[in-house]
């Protein structure tokens, strides 16, 4: 009987050293694809959906994420997730703190786990499942570490279709993860040396572009000074001549009447033209380094500061035969810094006026918002509306997040940046709606404040 059974025994053993091998074969080629796209991806966010499909593949699972940590905020932010539409929709973006859950007992231990059951296991957070609306029953954790071995995120993997994840997972997980925190290492590193070239590039520019207005600033004020004496002077000539050639004398003073008028608002238009423009380098160079000016808050009525932005801004209107149009609502006074308010407002009007035909307009409008809404104590919301071509959704959703993108040739999409630093710098919010052929409405909201709390006074 023994002798019998041995041969069944022998087949089974052979069976499951063959099941085995092909489960390490599939791992291993999991591996190589990951390796391939190390090379063959440009895109750091294409790296790392393509680590967490084929680790979900590999393994099985049903559901998975990468979330990775955010000094600044000091939180877990879900960057990637697989899944049912609605849990990716409440997920991605999600932020946590480093300390919670499963997630955050792995990031912060950078030891990986098996949770064969998270019914059974008090570190769960059942939280994030009830929101979601998403049910995990067991998940594998591991932590995504840079080169000296600090974790910088994790990836989870959820609900294994078949059983329930082993040692072999996890050991492949863990080898997938630290693929994903190398590019991840690599894209940072790549990041900063570009960066550091560009901040050089910038210093060069504002250098080369502040000797270029010097010469403009220093005309324009030679040529109010000239201006000043040679209406002084010729007043004096006409004093003289009026009695015996009246007609001459209303005739020239006729003929410059215009220049008269127009002169002193031409030099200020030169002079504050060429402030702005070493300003706005000065501060495209601080958007690139990541650098927000402290800004300086005083009480203002918004309506002021769009006349401002409206004046330089109407004459490259005209030259697109586009109408811009100021709609002013009786708004509070404001602690603002009419300078970000300004940069912020010119940005969006004067991206609106070459995205819109000829004929069209684009309208800015300001109006108090119902206290209650945002904040508690009521906003003051502007709204920059054109009659423009529109944008594409994918446009539209990645507007004012880090991985927004111009659709001008050549454009860098630093002015979104600026925008979203002034809102933020503001304690406010900026939405925006769009649809094509038929225009694009930015709304912003700043909260009505007339002292600040925890932050520096308003200037005197």
């Amino acid at each position: 009987m023994k002798t019998a059974a041995k041969p069944m025994t022998d087949d089974a053993e052979v069976a499951r050293l063959r099941s085995a091998l092909a489960e390490r074969q599939r791992q291993l080629n999991a591996i190589h694809r990951i390796s391939q796209a190390l090379f063959s991806k440009t895109r750091l966010d294409d790296l790392l959906r393509e680590t967490l499909a084929v680790s979900l593949q590999t393994v099985g699972a049903n559901a998975g994420s990468i979330a990775i940590y955010d000094a600044e905020r000091d939180k877990l932010v879900y960057k990637y997730v697989i899944s049912d539409p609605e849990t990716t929709a409440f997920l991605t973006g999600f932020a946590m703190e480093p300390t919670r859950g499963i997630a955050g007992e792995v990031f912060q231990t950078g030891v990986a786990t098996i949770s064969e059951d998270v019914k059974r296991d008090d570190r769960h957070d059942r939280d994030v499942d009830r929101q979601s609306g998403y049910v995990t029953r067991n998940m594998v954790t591991v932590a995504l570490k840079a080169a000296e071995g600090k974790p910088i995120g994790v990836m989870q993997t959820l609900n294994k279709a078949e059983g329930i994840f082993s040692e072999q997972d996890l050991e492949v997980l863990s080898i997938m993860g630290q693929q994903a925190a190398t590019a991840i290492e690599n894209a940072r590193l790549h990041e900063e040396a570009r960066l550091a070239e560009v901040v050089k590039l910038m210093g060069d520019i504002s250098h080369d572009i502040k000797n270029m207005i010097t010469p403009v600033s220093t005309c324009a004020q030679t040529l109010e000074i000239l201006f000043d004496q040679m209406f002084t002077d010729l007043d004096a000539v006409a004093d003289e001549h009026r009695e015996g050639s009246p007609e001459v004398v209303e005739k020239v003073q006729q003929s410059v009447d215009f220049l008269r008028s127009f002169y002193r608002e031409a030099v200020e238009m030169l002079s504050d033209g060429a402030t702005a423009t070493q300003e706005r380098v000065r501060e495209i160079a601080d958007a690139v380094k990541g650098i927000i000016a402290q800004p300086h808050f005083e009480l203002v009525d918004v309506n002021d500061v769009v006349i401002k932005v409206i004046k330089p801004l109407s004459l490259v209107a005209d030259r697109h035969g586009v109408a811009i149009r100021h709609e002013p609502g009786e708004v509070e006074r404001t602690l603002v810094d009419q300078k970000q308010l300004y940069n912020a407002l010119y940005n969006l009007v004067n991206n609106a006026i070459p995205e819109t035909p000829s004929g069209g307009s684009v309208t800015i409008r300001t109006a108090m918002g119902p206290p209650g809404e945002f904040p508690d104590g009521g906003y003051v919301r502007i709204t920059v509306a054109d009659t423009g071509r529109g944008m594409p959704e994918e446009v539209r959703a990645r507007l004012f997040t880090p991985d927004a993108v111009s659709t001008k040739p050549g454009g860098t999409g630093l002015g979104t940046k600026i925008v979203k630093n002034v809102v933020d710098a503001h304690q406010g919010d900026i939405r925006v709606e769009s649809e094509a052929g038929k225009g694009t409405t930015f709304t912003v909201r700043l909260p009505v404040r007339a002292t600040l709390h925890g932050a520096a006074q308003p200037a005197a």
